[in-house]
């Protein structure tokens, strides 16, 4: 919703002029997006029509459906997007007794690079399959997906191949996802399906080491976010300078990396200098919680896989 809203302020901010065939594409056909959740879907709806989005007797923009069913058929020019909380995919059953219970979903698609129950692996290789040729995604992850060895080593590596994956911002703490869980915002580009491999190499930003933000006190603001809009150059993202916090590394210097890891960090944490400035209890045992299921789901990907073959 706040995306959606956050687009469209832009694309009507001072200063820009809209036609009225312009205004009618923006309010009708501009905006499209899924919500699962038939509540949320209606405040988005309201919300949207508020903010001169869409019509209340027209065709609903959101639609109510599980986006990871089936192929998207609409393709699109740009994906701005945070998936879901939670790693693994699940639906309520319900036995004889009444008594509940969840089980993991695997989504089956054809044109999924992986079969996995991983939920932010699965959203992520869904938004590849909505762009145009020359589609644009901007998608917040978290960690898990940036180091993840089986199923999630295999679909980095056909992201970096068949996208132009070209800047990743590293996150402080608990700004998207709960307390202790550490998010990135990826940005890439679809391009032809002609074998070629499509990343020269990323960009990554780190907002995260020796940076301290809260959700109530101490808010991430754009202020805090205008050297990486600099860094970024949006006018021309392939004319960069390498600064503290922003640092370049080539396709090779990726795909040498154990798993293909993308969860790097090159500046000294002050912290670690310093037993008394170590993050909270509760944040360390999230992270030693987050990296065990990491492994954990690593094995049961190498698990099903056997099975597949067996």
């Amino acid at each position: 919703m706040n995306r959606f809203l956050g687009a469209y302020n832009w694309l009507t901010r001072p200063g820009a002029k809209l036609d009225k065939r312009q205004k009618e594409f923006l309010r009708d056909q501009t905006f499209h997006g899924n919500e699962i959740v038939p509540n949320t879907r209606r405040m988005c709806l309201m919300n949207l029509f508020l903010h001169n989005v869409g019509e209340l007797d027209g065709e609903p923009l959101v639609a109510r459906s599980d986006a990871l069913i089936t192929e998207p058929k609409l393709k699109v020019d740009y994906v701005l997007a945070n998936p879901p909380f939670g790693k693994k995919s699940s639906m309520t059953i319900t036995n004889e007794e009444g008594e509940e219970d969840k089980e993991a979903l695997t989504y089956e698609r054809q044109d999924f690079w992986e079969t996995t129950s991983n939920k932010q692996l699965n959203f992520l290789q869904h938004i590849v399959s909505m762009l145009k040729v020359d589609g644009k995604a901007v998608v917040v992850l978290p960690d898990n997906v940036l180091f993840e060895g089986g199923a999630g080593e295999k679909i980095r590596r056909k992201l970096l191949e068949s996208c132009d994956v070209h800047t990743i911002l590293r996150l402080p703490t608990g700004i998207f996802y709960a307390q202790g869980v550490k998010a990135n915002v990826v940005f890439f580009d679809n391009a032809p399906k002609d074998g070629r491999v499509h990343t020269q190499g990323v960009w990554f930003y780190d907002l995260r080491t020796n940076k301290h933000f809260t959700l109530k006190t101490r808010t991430l603001k754009l202020d805090d976010l205008q050297d990486f809009i600099t860094c970024y150059n949006p006018e021309n993202r392939f004319d960069r300078i390498a600064t503290e916090r922003f640092k370049f590394f080539s396709y090779e210097e990726l795909m040498a990396r154990d798993k293909a890891s993308l969860d790097i960090f090159w500046l000294k944490d002050d912290s670690l200098d310093n037993l008394d400035d170590l993050p909270p209890p509760e944040v360390l045992q999230q992270e030693i919680i987050e990296h065990l299921e990491a492994a954990l789901a690593s094995f049961r990907d190498v698990a099903a896989g056997l099975q597949r073959h067996d």
